[in-house]
């Protein structure tokens, strides 16, 4: 099945989810390098919702978030790992989006029942808002301590000189 897909192709797939009643399960992310953090998150979502759709950052705005060095994978191998999770429904591949206002129109089109986040998330408020526009909530999922990409990146390059 096929699981990764570009915005309109997102959008057009989350308005046949809800016209068979489903109930999409919103995440977002880098997913840089897969770990524990990510799949207990991913797993945590699930249980929310029938359809777990995650917005994948494009590399550039990795990039932009994380650093010159990153990121480590390209968004089209982040994608495919990502598709093999049993629990990822579906990928929306992300372009370069020049401003919070763009998410919060595209979050308007897929019409998610549920955003997934972890707690402390930076953008807390602004996913509060995006869901109250399309009568959705905001669910907290807890972050596994000590588990990130960015500490394996450290990690990796303090032994491999990367």
């Amino acid at each position: 099945m096929r699981k990764i897909y570009n915005v309109p192709q997102a959008i057009k797939l989350a308005k046949k989810l809800k016209q068979e009643g489903k109930r999409i399960v919103l995440a977002g992310g880098c997913f840089d390098i897969l770990h524990l953090g990510h799949i207990q998150f991913i797993e945590a979502a699930k249980k929310y919702g029938d359809h777990v759709m995650l917005l994948l950052e494009n590399d550039a705005s990795v990039k932009r978030l994380k650093g010159e060095q990153r990121p480590i994978n390209t968004q089209k191998n982040r994608a495919k790992v990502l598709a093999a999770l049993s629990a990822v429904d579906s990928i929306c591949l992300l372009p370069s989006f020049s401003s919070n206002k763009v998410y919060d129109e595209l979050v308007l089109r897929l019409k998610p029942a549920i955003i997934a986040t972890t707690t402390g998330d930076r953008l807390r408020r602004q996913k509060e808002k995006q869901a109250k526009s399309v009568d959705g909530k905001v669910v907290s999922i807890k972050q596994v301590k000590d588990q990130s990409t960015s500490a394996l990146a450290n990690i990796l390059s303090q032994h491999f000189y990367l």
